[in-house]
């Protein structure tokens, strides 16, 4: 249900066995919020949504769902380029078209948001949307702008008696001199573009940055990325190693390590991008700068509230209720302190409207699966093999190729690797990493047999289907106790 004109809503009471509703107002409209609204309505909560720009948040509008089509359609382009030999009758003829790739991209966005957004809120008869400029006025209130888009100006209360802070975070922009007067790309407007630019800079090595760089090499740019350390620098050293490896397999990538931009500029379409490590100077057609996403908490007047929160960095600490200092004030998603995953987003979101609507749900983030979708793909769970001995735990890890992993080999993969952690005596597994074409399916089926405290034993006496990636996983605990390249193809 949308919200036709200004509406002052009457004061709010807690839900005391009345007829009345609690009134909860959500302040944003992504992953978390709408993962809140949905669990807060079917406890009987009335719900205001505030969102400031399109339904939907960040992922599927500017971030997982386009990435991963533009990472997928790079793929197809890469397949087909590489098996000339056998693709006689393949359509493609090695020039992408860049136009089409967008219209697809942004028609699937479209009719997700559409789907898994829109339609959820507008066919909810417990919902109010609206769309405008949020800020506390009080600890009870939170006042609502309308857009400078919209014809009508208004200004809105909404009384409250919980709120959730789910407002997600936006490209963070690094001080570089000269950046802020140039025409640069963040994840958004690159997943926007329906060109390619025949040179391509990159600045970060985040998982964004990984993932659009490979993928706009492979559509056909010539493209350099400019990395403050090294690549997936805060995990195991193998897994940024490797992936490095794989990258640089590909000769329309350069990656330059220990990199720091000192200044840019841009005349007549052309990017120079200039280092202070080496005043080295790169000339490129376009600018990707992706360092990272800073919560979009700077103008919501927490102050306010009361609302506690790092000014320096935008988070706004929880704890594992999802409560701020304030006790009928919650936050989730991006704009919290937690990992900004879309996945840990959702979760915390369900988690804070049973705690609202009077349950009690708490968010373990003791055991937090990544993917970075690259090809291949780096992946991880748990802990290294140097946080677990720094925590004190004795240690034993075997790490297996995937040149031993029938389906890697069958599918022709060169670069990548499956490690596991296991502490000793116990032998339980306490984490893993990899690199490989799937390694996201390698490392799910870790975390679920972390979460059911399974040990290498328990692994390597699991049944897992032939040819499948997480058979991999069986192999690697095997080989803690046999050389399983004497195995056969298939062992039990």
């Amino acid at each position: 249900m949308k919200a036709d004109g200004a509406v002052m809503t009457g004061p709010c009471c807690e839900k005391d066995g009345s007829s009345r509703p609690l009134s909860v107002v959500v302040l944003g409209s992504g992953a978390a919020a709408m993962a809140a609204v949905i669990a807060a309505t079917e406890r009987g909560a009335q719900v205001h949504v505030v969102e400031r720009a399109t339904v939907g948040g960040t992922c599927v509008n500017v971030g997982c769902v386009p990435s991963k089509h533009l990472v997928r359609s790079a793929q197809l382009q890469h397949w087909c380029d590489e098996h000339v030999e056998i693709s006689d009758g393949c359509r493609c003829d090695g020039v992408p078209n860049a136009h089409k790739l967008h219209a697809s991209r942004q028609a699937l966005v479209e009719r997700l948001r559409w789907q898994k957004y829109e339609s959820v809120l507008d066919e909810n008869p417990h919902v109010t949307v609206w769309h405008g400029e949020a800020s506390f006025e009080d600890s009870r209130t939170v006042r609502v702008r309308s857009l400078a888009a919209q014809a009508t100006q208004t200004e809105t209360l909404l009384h409250f008696d919980r709120c959730l802070i789910a407002v997600g975070a936006e490209p963070y922009i690094p001080p570089i001199d000269g950046l802020a007067s140039v025409p640069f790309w963040t994840s958004t407007e690159a997943l926007a573009s329906d060109t390619v630019p025949h040179r391509l800079g990159v600045v970060g090595s985040s998982a964004v940055a990984l993932e659009l760089a490979q993928a706009y090499a492979r559509l056909g740019s010539r493209v350099t990325i400019f990395a403050r350390r090294g690549l997936c620098t805060r995990t195991d050293p193998l897994v940024g190693e490797t992936l490095m490896q794989a990258l640089l397999d590909d000769d329309r990538i350069r990656i330059h390590c220990g990199a720091l931009v000192e200044s840019v500029q841009c005349e007549d379409g052309v990017f120079k991008v200039t280092l202070t490590t080496s005043q080295a100077v790169f000339m490129t057609d376009a600018l990707l700068v992706a360092s990272g996403r800073r919560p979009s908490t700077a103008a919501l007047n927490m102050a306010a509230a009361g609302v506690s929160w790092h000014a320096a960095s935008g988070q706004i600490p929880v704890d594992t209720h999802m409560r701020t200092n304030v006790p009928h004030i919650y936050a989730a998603g991006d704009c919290a302190q937690m990992p900004q995953l879309v996945y840990v987003a959702a979760a915390a979101g369900t988690r804070a409207a049973i705690n609202m609507t009077g349950g009690e749900a708490c968010l373990d983030l003791s055991l937090v699966p990544w993917v970075i979708f690259c090809e291949p793909q780096a992946a991880a769970v748990g802990l290294t093999e140097a946080e677990a001995q720094a925590r004190g735990l004795r240690t034993e890890t075997r790490t297996l190729p995937i040149t031993s992993v029938p389906r890697c080999i069958v599918h022709g993969e060169k670069f990548g690797f499956l490690k596991l952690v296991a502490e000793t005596p116990s032998m339980r597994i306490v984490g893993a990493q990899a690199v490989a074409a799937e390694a996201s399916d390698m490392i799910s089926t870790v975390a679920v047999a972390m979460r059911g405290h399974l040990t290498v034993a328990d692994l390597s006496g699991m049944l897992l289907p032939y040819l499948t990636a997480s058979e991999a996983v069986k192999l690697v605990a095997q080989s803690f106790t046999r050389d399983v390249h004497q195995l056969s193809c298939c062992a039990g």
